[in-house]
């Protein structure tokens, strides 16, 4: 079992910054790719960007890219979103998840989820 648990997510003016972190308790926290997704009420869970085991393979949406970077410190056992330039369009629940896997693979299933972190971008 992984428990992940996110923070960072908050109000800010269009045009600011959060950094979003995924903290995970397990000492096997590097042995997971981690995800962050994104979810509008009403509007299905969309995946932002993925991140390999060893922080080398990252992805990140391409509408997002230019503004969002992915990262992990796994000593810290955090995987971190940086979001730059945010829009009012960006405003939703975020999620990391956690998936099993030898190799680089962000397609679902995501088999651990966090609680989620808002985040609320104002015009």
């Amino acid at each position: 079992q992984v428990q992940l648990v996110e923070s960072g997510g908050g109000l800010v003016q269009a045009g600011g910054s959060l950094r979003l972190s995924c903290a995970g308790a397990e000492r096997t926290f590097s042995n997971y790719v981690i995800a962050w997704y994104r979810q509008v009420p009403g509007k299905e869970r969309d995946l932002v960007a993925a991140i390999s085991r060893g922080g080398t393979i990252t992805y990140v949406l391409d509408s997002v890219k230019e503004r969002f970077t992915i990262s992990r410190d796994n000593a810290k056992n955090t995987v971190y979103l940086q979001m730059n330039s945010l829009k009012p369009e960006d405003t939703a629940g975020y999620y990391c998840a956690a998936k099993g896997t030898t190799a680089w693979d962000i397609t679902p299933p995501y088999h651990y989820w966090g609680q989620g972190t808002q985040v609320t971008v104002s015009s």
